[in-house]
């Protein structure tokens, strides 16, 4: 596998808006629509109360993720890898890195929504730990979400 370099961005940037365009047409694909209206700022990554990060490889980001601070939890968002990246454990490798922003930044718990349409994500999610946990958020009503949890510091059983 290519050397992959993974690094804190600003959401806001071109580059990084082109790779999340791309996640949001992944998602409109498989459940139409806009693919997620969960409102989001630039803002909502800044440190202390978030962090966005993307994965580079041969000079192309091929994967992403953010978290934003929910009151003692980080709340997860934008996990995205490329078509081309998939397979190869980049997703792995970035969910570990945003669970270790958070953890730095204090954070107790990482939380996140994903679909039923996401095999590939749950299974990624399981696999790391997380557990379904109550609903929340933008899409807390909505049938087709699935929402879980996974604490991020060895003391806390949440």
């Amino acid at each position: 596998m290519q050397d992959i370099k993974i690094k804190s961005v600003r959401f806001d940037e071109s580059e990084v808006q082109s790779l999340v365009a791309e996640n949001l047409r992944d998602l409109s694909e498989r459940y139409g629509g806009t693919g997620d209206d969960t409102p989001i700022t630039a803002d909502d990554f800044a440190a202390p109360n978030g962090d966005f990060l993307v994965a580079v490889a041969d000079g192309e980001l091929i994967a992403s993720a953010g978290w934003r601070r929910h009151g003692d939890d980080a709340e997860l968002k934008r996990m995205f890898t490329t078509q081309t990246a998939r397979g190869r454990g980049v997703a792995r490798r970035m969910l570990a890195a945003i669970e270790d922003s958070a953890r730095d930044a204090g954070c107790r718990r990482m939380i996140l929504e994903t679909g039923d349409r996401q095999p590939e994500a749950i299974a990624l999610y399981e696999s790391a730990g997380y557990v379904r946990v109550d609903n929340f958020g933008y899409y807390k009503d909505h049938p087709d979400v699935l929402s879980y949890g996974k604490s991020l510091l060895p003391d806390f059983a949440g």
